[in-house]
């Protein structure tokens, strides 16, 4: 069975155009292929900076014949006195069938014509042809362009195409105005290496013919081909490569035939913290830092890049990448010095010329809000006075390296270089660790702060963000979140489950709230609702997503439009957490399945009722008097021992004690509704009926101290 290969040749493609492209064509092109019935044996997807390619083994040489059921015009309009109108004649026509041929079928909406057709399967190749220009242009991508005077998009250049079955060259043409690209054989090697054209003379020796001229198609090859080369590179020069694994993927898709080069800078410039040599390396010359093998916190003066050149120009490559870092190293020198010659406190009124929002004010003003926001944590945390003057301090400063030259030349140092500053500045050990640590976590997967004054002053930062955006109505909407919202909450909840801060969001939101709308009167009167909301939704998401809760639970615990439940979860976010793990785990433990039916049972009826769902003492609640069976005598009786616990167990949180409570009471409530004493819950004595109401609302309301058991699945 034969072998299929299209390259599509460009100019230099951005790096990350190419991950993206291959990632597409990998879910595209096996689609494509199935929606027309074309089964290869296996697909293989490669990419290069000047190439995208994919060859397909064991080709079916045409589509598989098969039949084909068409619906026509309706019987009425096909027919009239029982004579063919032209509708039915242009639909024979059109199909290749005669009006013989036609079956009449009641359908829903009428009688129709249909028909059963052969359709013959057609030739791969001709099926390819029409395939290829949807896998080349309905690629997605950033920053696309058109070339030569044409309407064709693409993110660079398409410079040649190769369309192969086996060894016949498919017929296609791409046209952008007076540019014109035919499929051929001939393609490109290295554009240094092997810069004369390559005749690719069947399509099973893409990859072969590839590598002869110094192209290696593959990724994953070149991948594994570089962080070996990186490796050896950093044992020669007496140290451990540093693989950042984003720089990794990003130098895999910027060079063909890679080469590690070994490069150094002088001594002089290991005085510069380590972050900044690092960020120069990584983030503005994509080269691998060196570390010493035996201190990994010390960067050797050594840095390994990738090139794409000639092997055997290897010194004069890496003389050339020493200039630049060297150029680049003594800027960060020159930065470096000038910001430590003044305290960073002298920063901070520069903050007013840098503008946060258009109607939010200066980053100094910034500042300002989240320093009262953070004062009012440090009184809900109880938090001692040395630790307030912390964060009072951290506060004040930790926006201050922003107007440094260093932070203003590489932003990626923001945080970094105020901590170093803070340091030099003669600023306490606690104060400079806060700097840094309230911007994490920067993403997902980043560290999280592991001080109390970096995690208060990151939360006031980003409480104070989320207020002030939502205030303006710039709320996220689907995947727009320009103001990183969505990521900001996330943070804040993490923070305060990883070190269990116990305070009320609900409230330090109710004030930040109240101080915008001081400032900006015009603001919604939805606004402490619609952040109320947002987290909520935020806390689904990480109990779901990173905590592995069943969604059923994570309703329970945070309430389907439930106002009392959203306020509970809010203000008290450990206890959110406590209580959904906890319910994860009674369901692998099967503990749920002794207390689910009874007590989803009884909340559904008390729902009928209208006993208030924070009452949970029976004295309170229910008249014994009106009792008429020994089965709610013996509810009350148990509703009466549960109520201590439950106290307890809400006190202690701790929700076994409710759970084997509750599964102890089980037996009695389900002898209430099925026993031989069993009672009709809905009496036709309006008292008698509220008073049982009044008995399983009771035992609702002992479990909602737990979860709201009306959102749990019933278990299989």
């Amino acid at each position: 069975m034969p072998a299929f290969l299209l390259e599509v040749g460009t100019e230099d493609l951005p790096a990350s155009f190419v991950d993206g492209a291959l990632s597409q064509w990998r879910d595209r092109i096996p689609a494509s292929l199935a929606d027309v019935s074309i089964a290869p044996g296996s697909i293989e997807i490669f990419g290069t900076p000047r190439r995208l390619s994919v060859l397909l083994h064991d080709l079916p040489l045409q589509q598989a014949d098969r039949e084909e059921e068409i619906k026509g015009p309706p019987v009425k309009a096909a027919f009239r006195d029982g004579q063919p109108t032209k509708a039915a004649e242009g639909f024979a026509r059109t199909q290749g069938v005669t009006i013989e041929d036609f079956e009449i079928r009641d359908t829903p909406k009428g009688e129709f014509i249909f028909i059963n057709k052969h359709v013959p399967g057609r030739a791969t190749a001709e099926i390819l042809t029409e395939l290829i220009p949807e896998w080349i242009f309905k690629l997605e991508g950033k920053r696309f362009m058109r070339w030569a005077d044409g309407e064709l998009r693409f993110p660079r250049p398409v410079r040649w195409l190769v369309v192969l079955i086996d060894d016949v060259v498919l017929p296609l043409t791409i046209t952008s105005g007076s540019d014109v690209v035919t499929s051929d054989r001939r393609s490109r090697g290295h554009r240094v290496l092997h810069p004369e054209p390559v005749t690719i003379a069947t399509a099973a020796d893409y990859r072969e013919t590839r590598r002869s001229a110094f192209v290696e198609v593959d990724p994953a090859v070149r991948t594994a081909t570089i962080r070996e080369q990186i490796k050896a590179a950093g044992l020669q020069a007496g140290g451990t490569a540093e693989i950042n694994a984003d720089l990794l993927a990003e130098v895999t898709n910027l060079v063909e035939w890679p080469t590690a080069v070994l490069g150094q800078f002088e001594e002089r410039f290991s005085a510069l913290p380590p972050e900044v040599i690092t960020t120069v390396m990584v983030s503005h010359q994509r080269y691998f830092p060196v570390l010493n093998a035996e201190n990994k916190t010390e960067l050797l003066p050594n840095f390994i890049t990738i090139s794409n050149g000639d092997p055997s120009k290897s010194e004069i490559i890496a003389l050339g990448n020493q200039r630049v870092i060297r150029a680049r190293l003594a800027d960060g020198e020159f930065f470096y010095k000038a910001d430590c010659e003044q305290p960073l406190e002298t920063l901070v009124p520069q903050l007013e010329t840098i503008t946060f929002q258009e109607d939010l004010g200066t980053v100094k003003d910034k500042v300002d809000r989240f320093t009262t926001i953070a004062a009012r944590l440090v009184d809900r945390l109880e938090l001692s006075a040395d630790e307030r003057t912390t964060i009072a301090r951290a506060s004040l400063l930790c926006k201050a390296d922003l107007v440094s030259q260093m932070v203003y030349e590489f932003p990626e140092l923001q945080g970094i270089m105020g901590e170093k500053y803070a340091i030099v500045s003669g600023e306490s050990a606690a104060v400079a660790k806060a700097i840094v640590e309230h911007y994490l976590p920067r993403g997902a997967d980043d560290d999280l702060p592991t001080t109390i004054a970096g995690q208060v002053v990151g939360i006031a930062d980003r409480l104070d963000t989320l207020v002030s955006i939502f205030g303006l109505g710039l709320l996220p909407s689907g995947s727009s979140d320009p103001y990183a919202l969505r990521r900001a909450a996330n943070a804040i909840i993490n923070i305060i489950w990883s070190a269990n801060l116990q305070f009320d969001l609900n409230a330090i939101l109710s004030e930040g709230v109240a101080d915008f709308r001081a400032a900006h009167p015009e603001a919604s009167p939805d606004l402490f609702a619609q952040l109320q909301a947002f987290f909520v939704q935020r806390v689904q998401t990480l109990l779901q997503d990173d905590r592995g809760v069943d969604y059923d639970f994570v309703k329970a615990v945070l309430g389907e439009d439930d106002a009392e439940y959203r306020d509970r979860a809010l203000s008290d976010l450990l206890d959110t957490r406590d209580r959904a793990l906890f319910l994860q785990s009674i369901r692998q433990d099967s503990t749920i399945d002794q207390i689910y039916a009874t007590v989803n049972r009884s909340a559904k009826l008390a729902h009928k009722g209208d006993l208030a769902t924070d009452v949970l003492d029976p004295a309170t609640a229910v008249n014994p008097e009106l009792f008429q069976s020994p089965a709610e005598q013996a509810v009350f009786d148990v509703l009466t021992a549960l109520l201590p616990t439950t106290q307890t167990a809400q006190a202690d949180r701790n929700y076994r004690l409710l759970v084997d409570a509750l599964a102890n009471a089980a037996p009695t409530v389900a002898e209430f509704f099925d026993g031989e004493n069993s009672v009709l819950v809905m009496d036709s004595d309006e008292q008698i009926k509220a008073n049982r109401l009044n008995l399983l609302g009771l035992l609702r309301n002992h479990a909602r101290v737990l979860a709201d058991f009306g959102a749990i699945v019933k278990p299989a």
